[in-house]
C-alpha cells in the first residue's frame, strides 16, 4: 500500500462504550419483566444481539428459552412473553395471534414488547386494530450503533433504503438524527459538518434541532471526533453498482459478510463443516489484506505462510527451557494465525473458482467500458448475452442499471428491447422490479432535456410557488440521476495513467476498482475536506441536483494541535460498500487522518437490487 502521510494517524476512540450502553439499557429493560420469562427475538436482530449481549447474560437476567420469531406458531409454556422487535407491522400481528390465541383458550399471561431501536405510531394503530393494546407494555431499547470494527459503525437498518429512497417514507430520519446525536454527545461536540442530499439535509437539520432541546453540556469539552460528512447513497449508485475487487468487497459480494461475520462454507474449511469467523481488526491476517486488491492478495498470503513456518521451524535446536517458553507465549498465537490463514487462503481458492466460472474479467472489462464511455454496442451486446444465458438475474439487472446511469438512459428503441429480452429470459414477476429501478432513476429511458424542462415550466404555472418549488425539487432529483459522465469529467473520476495502473502500490483510491474508477462518494468526501467547504465544487453540486451543506459551529473550539480534528465521521446513509471503505482508509493514510464509518448498513449491489425486487410486509 502507499506510504502514510507525514503525520501520524490519530488514535481512534473507543466505541466499547456503545456496546456497554446498549446492553446496560437491555438489561435494564429485562428486569422490567420480574421473573422468568421466554424472549420471542425477531431474525433480523440476532445478530446484532449476538454481538451485544449473548445467550450467558440473558440467562443471568431470568430469560428462560429464546424463539425466532416466524411465521409458524411457537410453544411456550411461560407466564411471561416478551418480543423483542423492530417496529414492522407484521411483528404486531405476530404478537395479537399470540395474545389472542390466549384470550381464546382462557389463558392469562403478561406480554411486553421492546422496540428496537424505536416505537412508531403505526405500530401502536395495529395493536389497537388487533384488539390487544390493553393487554400488553411497550418499551424501546435504543438501540441505534453497532460497532463492527475499530473505525466501522452500523445502524443495521437495511431497509432504510427502499423505505426512504423508494417509498418516501421519512420515519427513519428521527432515528438517524437521534445515533448522530449519541455520537455527539459521547464523542464530540462536532466543529463542522458537511453533507449532499434530501435525507442528509433533514437528517442534519432534525439533528441540529435534537441538540438545541438537549441538555448535555459540550461547552469546554474536548472533543474525539472533529468533522461529520453525511451523504446520500442516491448522490452516488455507480460506486455502488460496481463490482468489488478488495479483498473484503469481494468476501462481501461471494460469502455475505453479515453484522461483521461470515459464514465459511465446507469449500473454504476443506472440512464437512461451516465455519463462522468474526472479520474484524483483530484478525492478524485479514488486518493485513482487507483493503488489498484481490490480485495482490495471494502473494501475501503465500509470504504469510513462509514466515509463520519459519517461526514453527525455530523449535528446532532450543533447549527445554527455551521450548517452555515458546510453548507458554506464542504457539497459541501462531496457531491462531495458521488457522486464519488457512481459512482465507480457502476463500480466496473459492473466490477464484466462482469468479473464473461467471468469467470475471470480461464481466470487469465491460464495466470499465461504460465506466469510461467506451463500446457502447460491444456493453450491450455482452449483457445481451448474459441475459440470454440466464447467467443470474442480479448480474444482468446490475450491468443494465450501471449502463443506464452512465449513458443517460437508454434510447427507448434499447431500453424496449433489453426489457424485453429480460422479462422473457427471467419472468414476467419483474415487472414491477423494472417500475421500481425507473421510479429511482436507476433504469431509465432517455429523454429530451427540452421536455423536462417545458413540462416543469407547465406545473410551475399551476400550483402555488412552494408546491412547485417541491415538483422543481423532484424533477432536479430526475435529472440528477442522469448526469454521470459530466461529474465524471469535472471531478477526474476516471484516472488517466501511462502505462499499467501499479494496484500493489496504488498512486489513488482508483485501485479499489482496479485503476478504472474513483468511488464519486470518496472523491466528494475529499475534496470538501481539502476545501473546508464546497467552493469551487458549485457545477459539480449543480450536476448532483443540490442539496449540499457546510456548517461550522461556532461554539466549539478547532485547535489544530487535536487529533479530533484529524478524524472524519463519514455517514452513509442507505448503505455503504466495502470499497468506499477501503478507498476512504488509503485516503486516510496518505493524508494523516482517520475516518470512521457511520451507515444504514453495509451494502453492495446484490442488496441493492434485491430491495428493488423482494416484497416485504
Amino acid at each position: 500500500m502507499a506510504s502514510p502521510g507525514h503525520r501520524d494517524a490519530p488514535e481512534l476512540p473507543d466505541f466499547g462504550l456503545l456496546k456497554r450502553l446498549a446492553r446496560d439499557q437491555l438489561v435494564y429493560l429485562l428486569e422490567q419483566l420480574p421473573g422468568k420469562k421466554d424472549l420471542f427475538i425477531e431474525a433480523d436482530l440476532m445478530s446484532p444481539l449476538d454481538r451485544i449481549a449473548n445467550v450467558s447474560i440473558l440467562k443471568q437476567h431470568e430469560v428462560d428459552k429464546l424463539y425466532k420469531v416466524e411465521n409458524k406458531p411457537a410453544h411456550s409454556t411461560s407466564d411471561q412473553l416478551c418480543f423483542l422487535v423492530r417496529p414492522r407491522i407484521r411483528n404486531m400481528k405476530y404478537v395479537a395471534d399470540i395474545v389472542n390465541a390466549d384470550k381464546a383458550a382462557g389463558r392469562t399471561r403478561k406480554y411486553k414488547i421492546i422496540f428496537s431501536p424505536q416505537k412508531f405510531y403505526t405500530c401502536e394503530m395495529v395493536l389497537e386494530e388487533e384488539g390487544i393494546y390493553g393487554d400488553v407494555t411497550w418499551d424501546e431499547w435504543s438501540f441505534y450503533l453497532l460497532p463492527l470494527d475499530d473505525d466501522i459503525i452500523s445502524m443495521e437498518l437495511p431497509e432504510f433504503f427502499r423505505d426512504y429512497f423508494l417509498e418516501g417514507d421519512q420515519r427513519w430520519i428521527s432515528t438517524v438524527a437521534q445515533a448522530l446525536q449519541l455520537m455527539n454527545s459521547l464523542y464530540g461536540p462536532f466543529s463542522r459538518t458537511y453533507g449532499i442530499g434530501r435525507c442528509a439535509k433533514m437528517v442534519h437539520e432534525l439533528w441540529r434541532e435534537v441538540v438545541e432541546e438537549s441538555d448535555v453540556d459540550s461547552v469546554g469539552r474536548k472533543p474525539e471526533i472533529g468533522h461529520v460528512f453525511l451523504v446520500d447513497r442516491d448522490v452516488d449508485y455507480v460506486t455502488a453498482l460496481c463490482s468489488q475487487v478488495v479483498y473484503e468487497g469481494l468476501v462481501d459480494d461471494t460469502f455475505r459478510i453479515k453484522c461483521g461475520s461470515v459464514d465459511f462454507g465446507p469449500d473454504v474449511t476443506s472440512s464437512d463443516r461451516s465455519i463462522k469467523v468474526l472479520l474484524n481488526a483483530q484478525d492478524k491476517v485479514f488486518s493485513q489484506i482487507r483493503n488489498e486488491h484481490f490480485s495482490s492478495v495471494f502473494g501475501f498470503l503465500s509470504q504469510k505462510a513462509r514466515n509463520l513456518q519459519a517461526q514453527y521451524d525455530r523449535r528446532r535446536g532450543m533447549d527445554i527451557k527455551q521450548m517452555k517458553n515458546f510453548v507458554s507465549q506464542e504457539l497459541k498465537g501462531l496457531k491462531q494465525e495458521h488457522r486464519l490463514l488457512s481459512l482465507h487462503i480457502g476463500a480466496c481458492e473459492s473466490i477464484m473458482k466462482k469468479k473464473t466460472k461467471q468469467d470475471f474479467q470480461e464481466l470487469l472489462k465491460t464495466e470499465h467500458a461504460l465506466l469510461e464511455g467506451f463500446d457502447l454496442r460491444d456493453s450491450i451486446s455482452f449483457i445481451e448475452e448474459h441475459i440470454d444465458r440466464q447467467v443470474s438475474p442480479l448480474e444482468s439487472l446490475r450491468m443494465l442499471c450501471l449502463l443506464s446511469i452512465t449513458e443517460n438512459g437508454f434510447a427507448p428503441k434499447d431500453y424496449r428491447s433489453l426489457k424485453t429480452q429480460y422479462l422473457q429470459s427471467y419472468g414476467p414477476e419483474h415487472l414491477l422490479t423494472f417500475h421500481n429501478l425507473k421510479h429511482l432513476g436507476l433504469l431509465t429511458e432517455q429523454v429530451p432535456g427540452e421536455t423536462l424542462t417545458a413540462v416543469e415550466n407547465k406545473v410551475s404555472k399551476l400550483v402555488t410557488d412552494r408546491a412547485a418549488g417541491k415538483l422543481s425539487d423532484a424533477f432536479n432529483s430526475l435529472a440528477r440521476k442522469s448526469n454521470f459522465r459530466g461529474i465524471s469529467k469535472k471531478l477526474g473520476l476516471i484516472p488517466r495513467v501511462d502505462g499499467e495502473y501499479n494496484l500493489k502500490v496504488p498512486r489513488d483510491m482508483a485501485y479499489v476498482f482496479s485503476g478504472a474508477y474513483i468511488p464519486l462518494s470518496c472523491k466528494l468526501i475529499e475534496q470538501v475536506l481539502e476545501r473546508k467547504s464546497w467552493l469551487g465544487l458549485e457545477e459539480v453540486v449543480r450536476l448532483l441536483g443540490g442539496n449540499e451543506f457546510s456548517v461550522a459551529d461556532t461554539t466549539v473550539e478547532e485547535n489544530p494541535a487535536w487529533d479530533s480534528q484529524r478524524i472524519v465521521l463519514a455517514i452513509f446513509l442507505g448503505g455503504c460498500t466495502f470499497s468506499e471503505i477501503s478507498a476512504l482508509r488509503f485516503l486516510g493514510r496518505e493524508r494523516g487522518i482517520r475516518f470512521i464509518f457511520l451507515t444504514t448498513a453495509i451494502t453492495n449491489s446484490a442488496r441493492l437490487l434485491e430491495s428493488m425486487i423482494e416484497t416485504r410486509a
